[in-house]
């Protein structure tokens, strides 16, 4: 029978088990096929989609997400669900003179609506009519001009609700970041020359308004949206479940209309796609054209010369690497599979003033951590890492395989890596307001309230839920603490520090011999076996959850009664006495409801059983932590642990420890 516990996070898992979030950095055959519908032309070249068709006069593609997405509840609701996606795509036509054709982000009650021309209208529409047939909306990214459609000019966006004729339009453009939204200058974006183009779309179902942001990809997301349409009329053109995917069609004028990659989110913002590493598409021809022969005669020589000067430049740029390679090391294997990014020496040098002390943020596991800006204004954090330090190069590595592909927005993104001899460097994110724990210890300058700490905590249980339940292998962190959670500029939670992460696939029993971590985070199993799991990760983090709700480190070392030294012994302590709100932080007092503490506490203890068995996993961790609201309410929480209280109680009773949440003892085996 399951107990109340169990059975309530299981039925909060399967109600919200109709939420879609996914991504797609890049398109593969193996992994792609199978989790995206591709309708007529649209195929896979990894790593795009290409959804047109180079040998077809008429050709037609059209891929979607392969399952319907609820946003009513019934045809003649008016409330809509809200989404978020980003999408990078490209056009490039073979003539560039010949006609345009765009691509469009569709959402439709059909995968193949009817009576749709092919080579016309995105392959949506049957005409410039309105269709009034099915539920259709479109955002339009279009190249060419069709002035009957009362298109502004070549590229433009428009929102065709269905209709290919747009309710509004605007010229593809963004607005370059100034500071100042208002004071902003537009910038022209031709759509139809290759180059990536970045796309943030979000819909507010309630609201009935739609607004799109475009830049080259590269380019920080604008601060000043491009087009904003907000009409209830908009509600009409949703039906209860929807298809989303995109649609392309050309006639015989070849546009390779490419898809590079997609994120979507039912359920908040979609996740960030990494736009570092993306292939360009250059054009090849621009069509023919007839020379004259003094034309002809002065290319040739200008060739001659360009040869000359290319000779040259060889030879030099030889030179030099000779020269460097005397320095430095040969590029090794590893270091051009473990990307994202591979900066130059010069390059982050410059960007932290020759890692002078004025930029240094402090000091690692790993060595010192500079504050740099780049030369396109975006702040980093560089990590040196000593390579003859104990860790040395193998967890640099670890960190680079790990954090260059993952994707998740409570995770500090790495921005890629240099290495110069024996100096090894990894370029994050940088976050300006420092690590949690100098939020809650050592006399802050301000401390962190109480519902701050509330949400850090629901947002690194959501990045370590990633790392174990959302990603093609499971990723151990093995050093999760306060000092490893950083906050940025919004104090949301981001884990970082992934230098003795251990990636192993889903179901594999994990193998390692070294015991690493930090005292007062180790689970008991693997200070005795080594063995670190997911559910080893758990513990560290309710360790972590004790830390916030009672201001105290896990083992402290200036305190006034011998007794109070281990942090999971003393709120356990507490909690047996009937005194756990004693070990609530005293300093925010008033913040927070006697029962609402007692029940994150209660979580932290749950989370820090000697049993890795008995612990829950992360998803049930963010079950509780975040539930249907934010938080859920004090009551309704402290209910979840009725089973863990008899537990406990008869622990004290005499009875076997197997079943209770007392934490193994930390000092002789952590110390050893």
């Amino acid at each position: 029978m399951l107990s109340p516990l169990i059975l309530c996070i299981f039925l909060r898992l399967t109600s919200s088990a109709s939420s879609l979030d996914f991504i797609y950095n890049s398109f593969t055959a193996n992994s792609t096929s199978a989790n995206l519908t591709l309708i007529d032309d649209a195929r896979i070249q990894s790593p795009v989609i290409r959804l047109t068709s180079d040998t077809n006069p008429l050709s037609l593609g059209r891929v979607f997400y392969p399952s319907s997405i609820r946003f009513k509840s019934s045809n003649s609701s008016n409330v809509t669900t809200s989404f978020s996606t980003q999408f990078v795509f490209s056009i490039l036509p073979d003539i560039a003179s010949s006609p345009g054709f765009g691509i469009a982000f569709v959402l439709c009650n059909s995968t193949t609506p009817p009576n749709a021309l092919v080579g016309q209208y995105f392959g949506l529409f049957t005409s410039g009519a309105r269709q009034s047939v099915y539920p259709l909306l479109a955002i339009e990214f279009d190249t060419g001009r069709n002035t009957e459609f009362n298109d502004p000019v070549e590229d433009h966006v428009g929102i065709d609700l269905d209709s290919v004729v747009s309710v509004t339009t605007q010229t593809a453009g963004y607005y370059n970041a100034t500071g100042d939204p208002n004071n902003s200058t537009f910038v022209l974006l031709p759509m139809r020359n290759g180059q990536n183009i970045h796309v943030w779309l979000e819909f507010d179902g309630p609201q009935n308004e739609i607004n799109v942001t475009i830049a080259p990809a590269g380019v920080p997301r604008p601060a000043r949206t491009l087009l904003s349409f907000r009409d209830p009329v908009i509600a009409n053109y949703f039906g209860p479940e929807m298809f989303v995917g995109f649609s392309a069609s050309i006639t015989q004028w070849i546009e390779a209309q490419r898809l590079l990659a997609w994120s979507f989110s039912d359920v908040g913002v979609a996740r960030d796609i990494n736009t570092t590493g993306l292939p360009v598409f250059l054009p090849i021809n621009s069509g023919s054209s007839s020379l004259s022969n003094g034309a002809v005669a002065g290319i040739v020589v200008g060739c001659v010369v360009a040869a000359v000067i290319a000779a040259f430049f060889v030879y030099w740029f030889w030179w030099k690497r000779m020269k460097e390679m005397e320095e430095d090391d040969e590029i090794e294997d590893w270091e051009m599979e473990y990307w994202p990014h591979r900066y130059s020496y010069e390059e982050l040098s410059e960007a932290t003033k020759g890692f002078s002390d004025e930029e240094l943020l402090g000091f690692g596991g790993f060595g010192k951590v500079y504050k740099g800006t780049l030369t396109n204004n975006m702040e980093v954090a560089v990590k040196c890492v000593n390579h003859d330090s104990k860790q040395g190069l193998r967890e640099f590595m670890a960190e680079i395989s790990s954090m260059g592909r993952l994707q998740h927005k409570n995770l500090v993104q790495m921005r890629g890596w240099c290495r110069k001899r024996n100096e090894l460097l990894l370029v994050y994110d940088y976050m300006p307001n420092g690590s949690l724990n100098k939020w809650i210890f050592d006399k802050p300058t301000k401390l962190l309230n109480w519902e701050g700490r509330k949400r850090v905590l629901a947002d690194v249980a959501e990045g370590l839920n990633y790392l174990h339940h959302g990603w093609d292998q499971v990723v151990v962190h093995r050093d999760i603490k306060s000092s490893n959670v950083l906050l940025d500029s919004e104090m949301r939670g981001r884990l970082g520090d992934f230098g003795l992460a251990k990636l192993y696939s889903h179901g594999e029993v994990p193998n390692t011999t070294r015991v690493v971590g930090t005292l007062g985070y180790l689970a008991p199993e693997v200070a005795t076996l080594a063995t670190p799991t997911a559910a080893s990760d758990v513990y560290s983090f309710g360790v972590v959850v004790l830390e916030v709700g009672c201001g105290r480190r896990p083992i402290e070392t200036k305190v006034e009664a011998e007794d109070e030294e281990v942090l999971i012994d003393w709120v356990r302590q507490k909690y047996l006495e009937g005194r756990l709100f004693e070990s609530a932080d005293k300093r925010i007092k008033g913040e927070y409801e006697v029962e609402e503490i007692e029940a994150v506490l209660k979580l932290g203890l749950s989370c820090c059983h000697p049993d890795p068995l008995r612990r829950p996993t992360m998803k049930e961790v963010i079950t509780i932590l975040i539930g249907e609201n934010l938080v859920m309410t004090p009551k309704d929480l402290l209910s979840e642990f009725v089973p863990v209280v008899s537990k406990m109680d008869r622990v004290d009773h005499g009875e076997s420890e197997e079943n209770s949440l007392v934490s193994h003892p930390l000092d002789k085996q952590l110390q050893h």
